[in-house]
C-alpha cells in the first residue's frame, strides 16, 4: 500500500512555478514546444482545444495508439537568406502534446477541425459512460406504521 501526503499549498506553488518557468524559458517538454490546451466535458463528448497559431494545417498530425492521443505540429523558420534576427520570442520547430484517453471515450470517432489557429478535437463519450437513470423497484412490502 502506498500512502502519500497531499499539500495543496505545495501543489499550487509547483503549478505556479512551472507556469512561470514555461513563460520565461519557453514551454518545452522533452525539447519540444508544448501547446496550450483546454479540455471541456459535455454530456455526449469531450472537446479538446489546442492553441497552434501560425501553424500550417498540413503539418498537424493527430494519432491514437493504445489509449494515448498524440497531437504534433511544426512551425518552420520564416527568414530569408539576407535576414538578420535580432529578437526571437516565437517558438519554432516541433510541437507535441500527449493526452491519455479514458476507456469511456470513443477514439474511433474523433473529429478534428483547425480554425483561426485553434485545433479542436471532439471525442464522443461511449454509451456506457453516459449518465442514465436507474429504475428503483419496490418489493411490494409496506413500511411499518405505529
Amino acid at each position: 500500500m502506498l500512502l502519500t501526503s497531499i499539500d495543496p499549498f505545495v501543489q499550487e506553488f509547483e503549478r505556479q512555478f512551472d507556469r512561470l518557468t514555461r513563460s520565461v524559458f519557453g514551454a518545452t517538454e522533452g525539447g519540444q514546444a508544448v501547446m496550450p490546451m483546454d479540455g471541456i466535458r459535455r454530456a455526449d463528448e469531450v472537446v479538446l482545444r489546442f492553441d497552434l497559431p501560425g501553424i500550417d494545417p498540413a503539418s498537424i498530425e493527430v494519432t491514437v495508439d493504445r489509449g494515448v492521443l498524440s497531437v504534433g505540429a511544426r512551425r518552420e523558420e520564416e527568414l530569408a537568406d539576407d535576414d538578420r534576427l535580432f529578437v526571437r520570442e516565437r517558438v519554432t520547430g516541433q510541437f507535441m502534446r500527449r493526452v491519455y484517453l479514458s476507456e469511456y471515450l470513443d477514439s474511433e470517432r474523433i473529429q478534428a477541425d483547425y480554425d483561426n489557429g485553434v485545433l479542436t478535437l471532439r471525442i464522443p463519450v461511449t454509451d456506457k459512460a453516459k449518465a442514465r437513470k436507474i429504475e428503483v423497484r419496490g418489493s411490494g412490502a409496506k413500511a411499518i406504521s405505529r
